[in-house]
């Protein structure tokens, strides 16, 4: 078993990302996106979360997380946007916009992604996306919407995902959250 802290971006799914830890069988808490570092080390994580939400210019401390925090992230929609642009790459208005079924091609077999694929239906939207990738992160899958919809970077366990894993229209999104959680335990 895993603690797992989900950071709130204001986003409709992060309530369904707690629901999902939880039904995993791992520790799993909410906590506000401008949560200082010293909250949320003194939770003791294994792991971090950092939800969907409308906004970059809501995402709180997330960049901070991502710069400053040694633990696994995983972001998800606007956690995914967040940490790109944070590591130092850019983000974009998508020119599909709302949620869809979007079929994904997996481009690279990684940790994060095992046993998932090669081609996988999630449930994504896409009003803003990651259009360039930052350095030091490979690409790991990619769909006809946006070519980088999940990456990874090279050495530090940071891994975005432009789809929801946590909603019942994604498939394979629990192997995908227990992929990180086996990430967690082993880091």
């Amino acid at each position: 078993m895993v603690k797992i802290i989900v950071i709130n971006n204001y986003g409709q799914f992060c309530h369904l990302i707690h629901r999902a830890v939880r039904d995993l069988n791992q520790e799993v808490e909410i906590m506000k996106n401008t949560s200082s570092i010293e909250e949320i080390l003194a939770k003791e994580p294994d792991g971090l979360i950092l939800s969907g939400g409308p906004t970059l210019e809501r995402a709180g401390n997330c960049s901070l997380y991502v710069k400053e925090l040694d633990l696994p992230i995983l972001g998800i929609c606007l956690g995914h946007q967040v940490m790109a642009k944070a590591c130092g790459g850019k983000v974009r208005t998508g020119v599909a916009g709302g949620y869809a079924s979007v079929e994904i091609e997996i481009i690279e077999q990684d940790e994060i992604l095992k046993g998932i694929g090669p081609k996988i239906s999630v449930w994504a939207s896409h009003a803003d996306e990651v259009s360039v990738l930052p350095p030091d992160f490979i690409k790991l899958a990619r769909s006809h919407v946006s070519e980088i919809e999940a990456m990874k970077h090279r050495i530090k366990p940071l891994y975005g995902v432009q789809w929801h894993p946590e909603v019942s229209h994604t498939k394979r999104g629990n192997d995908l959250l227990r992929n990180f959680f086996e990430v967690c335990q082993s880091y």
